[in-house]
């Protein structure tokens, strides 16, 4: 599970550098956030909490959404020249960002079962 967590951490890092790099390695961008991408999805697949509570499993679903969208945000840069990719990666990254809060709190509120 050590070995998930630090795959999922070197993921979300290649995803800031291949988004952040669009201007500096014109070639390479897409590759980079591709890949991070996808493995951030699989290690969060593979990572997700276990709950029973409803909200909870609804809140895993939703990050599971968001982190399908940002891939697809990835397919988008090698397939569309414009800048279309970056509405879903936006929307992938608020339901990242949404869900990174609320799944801990709903677990906190609820207790670990």
């Amino acid at each position: 599970m050590k070995i998930v967590k630090t795959l999922y951490f070197i993921a979300a890092i290649a995803i800031l550098i291949g988004a952040a790099s669009r201007l500096f390695l014109p070639e390479a961008y897409a590759y980079i956030y591709t890949s991070g991408a996808a493995l951030f999805a699989v290690t969060q697949f593979i990572l997700r909490p276990r709950h029973t509570h409803f909200a909870v499993r609804r809140l895993v679903v939703q990050q599971q959404i968001g982190a399908l969208l940002l891939v697809a945000a990835g397919v988008l840069m090698f397939t569309m020249k414009n800048n279309e990719w970056m509405v879903l990666m936006l929307c992938g990254a608020l339901m990242e960002l949404y869900t990174a809060f609320r799944i801990p709190a709903e677990i906190e509120k609820h207790g670990s079962r």
